[in-house]
């Protein structure tokens, strides 16, 4: 694959410079969007939590009374991922192996809409952002829900936005924790 073939497969359409709850419903109408992937590992919640934050929690329940959601990880500990999804009465697959595209597929078929009619969201380039391109989603970077900025998983999210850089994918800033935002 050409270099400036897999920038673009990186390239989300949105970049939420907020975490999950700062994503408006009126965002995703206005894209005509009706159905909604979201990853669960530090899109929703930190990796090792059980419990969604009431903020998270909110917009969940408001976001599902107006499209469908389902929550699709690459997590393989189905009795958290099945807490979560429970806690907000949503559909789940877990074992997802982003950017696989299986159980994705998977989901939008059970929501019965086009792919291009659903959002796939997530605070991954190389999973959450990748799956979602390949199927001609609507793809929406947010920024990862952590315990605090020395996590673990911070160092994963920096080569990845090294990497999308030197791929020629123009999404990063000085800080990559804070990309720019294609939403005022």
């Amino acid at each position: 694959m050409a270099k400036g073939a897999l920038a673009r497969l990186l390239q989300p359409n949105l970049v939420l410079q907020g975490t999950i709850e700062h994503l408006h419903p009126a965002v995703l109408h206005e894209q005509q969007l009706r159905g909604m992937i979201l990853d669960v590992d530090d899109t929703l919640l930190p990796t090792w939590n059980t419990d969604l934050s009431p903020a998270v929690r909110a917009w969940l329940l408001d976001i599902k009374v107006q499209m469908q959601v389902w929550l699709v990880s690459n997590n393989l500990n189905h009795r958290r991922i099945e807490r979560i999804a429970q806690e907000v009465d949503l559909p789940f697959l877990m074992g997802a192996g982003k950017p696989s595209r299986r159980k994705i597929c998977q989901a939008v078929h059970a929501m019965n809409l086009p792919f291009a009619e659903v959002a796939m969201v997530g605070d991954r380039l190389f999973t959450d952002i990748l799956a979602g391109n390949r199927l001609g989603m609507f793809t929406i970077l947010v920024n990862p829900i952590l315990v605090n900025r020395l996590d673990g998983k911070s160092w994963v999210r920096n080569l990845e936005f090294w990497l999308a850089h030197q791929l020629g994918a123009p999404i990063l800033t000085d800080d990559p924790h804070q990309p720019h935002s294609t939403v005022p």
